[in-house]
């Protein structure tokens, strides 16, 4: 899986989609894009919408934050 900066997530190889209730979404191919900015009119997949909104969002994941299970890392609820 790639994340897409300001963009959706894209799934290569072998993959299966489910839905929260454990059916199968058929992809139709072996390469999709999963929306992540909430906005497609084709959820789960990526239709485009997030250029027109603006969406933002880093392709990077965000730094750990502190929690009950992860002290230490200075990054807590009250950090910047």
């Amino acid at each position: 899986m790639t994340t897409c900066e300001d963009g959706p997530l894209l799934v290569r190889g072998p993959f299966e989609l489910l839905t929260q209730d454990g059916r199968t979404i058929d992809p139709g191919r072996a390469t999709v894009a999963l929306c992540r900015c909430g906005r497609s009119a084709a959820k789960p997949f990526c239709d485009g919408s997030h250029k027109a909104i603006g969406f933002r969002a880093p392709g990077e994941p965000d730094p750990p934050r502190d929690t009950p299970d992860r002290p230490g890392n200075g990054a807590g609820p009250d950090a910047p």
